[in-house]
């Protein structure tokens, strides 16, 4: 059975309540499809702001999903639970080719980020076909190869802002693909957990030095996967400070809610 996000069963609060790891705030959701040059149909979610403009558009590129990355990964959900009512910010989620979540399964095969190519331009093509403005890339580990690998050339370059970058491995992503966001001028923010498994923050500032334009972020006691609402909230906190003109605030995101909210399935 595909999720689909309409059986969110939203309930007053009665007062301020915390904000935890399966809250879900009120949002326009819709379950999408995004069509591939190649052939494939990629199954995703769009969260927009219930009201108001849309301050940014986040197109989110999940982990690897030969070790358990897909569109739900949790930073990307809690994304999608929070920021379009906190931060007038709309995420679209998606699971790459071949990629299985709640939501269903998009066609094709994993393909070493080869293939991905095309996923990445059908995401960022629906964006800007459905009028999604001030558009960034997020990708996470797996995600940021392709983002770094295909977000600074064409067709994928003049339609995007730049990009924030969570636990780069820098596996597939090679000198030429900084080389390229080097050349694009694009904003770029990497941020490094401490104790990540593939490459730390010392080590991160010496590769992406070639990007002078790239602003990295080391972060004290995280860990590759951001395990922890502390360090979810850090980085939701430094993707809406750098695609929005407000910021998260000088307290960061809110931490509580006043106003109807759901909760997440397990």
């Amino acid at each position: 059975m595909t999720f689909h996000p309409s059986s969110y069963e939203f309930t007053p609060s009665g007062g301020p309540v915390p904000i935890r790891a399966s809250t879900v705030l009120p949002a326009r959701r819709e379950n999408v499809e995004l069509q591939t040059d190649d052939g494939h149909t990629l199954v995703g979610e769009l969260a927009l702001p219930e009201s108001g403009p849309v301050h940014a558009t986040l197109i989110t590129l999940h982990p690897l999903p030969t070790h358990g990355g897909f569109m739900d990964s949790h930073v990307y959900r809690k994304a999608s639970y929070r920021l379009p009512a906190l931060a007038g910010v709309a995420v679209l989620r998606f699971n790459t080719r071949g990629t299985a979540s709640p939501r269903g399964t998009s066609t094709g095969a994993f393909e070493e980020g080869i293939g991905e190519r095309y996923d990445v331009e059908a995401a960022v093509r629906f964006a800007v076909e459905r009028g999604l403005p001030n558009r960034w890339l997020v990708g996470w580990s797996f995600g940021t190869e392709l983002a770094l690998m295909y977000g600074a050339v064409e067709p994928v370059a003049s339609q995007v802002e730049g990009a924030v970058l969570l636990s780069p491995p820098l596996h597939r992503a090679t000198d030429k693909h900084l080389q390229q966001w080097a050349e694009s001028g694009k904003p770029l923010t990497v941020l490094v957990p401490e104790h990540d498994d593939f490459l730390q923050p010392a080590e991160a500032a010496a590769r992406f030095s070639l990007v002078p334009q790239a602003r990295v972020v080391g972060v004290d006691g995280a860990k590759h996967l951001w395990v922890g609402e502390k360090y979810a909230a850090r980085v939701l906190n430094e993707i809406v400070d750098d695609v929005t003109g407000a910021g998260s605030g000088p307290a960061g995101l809110p931490t509580e809610w006043d106003g109807p909210s759901a909760t997440a399935p397990a």
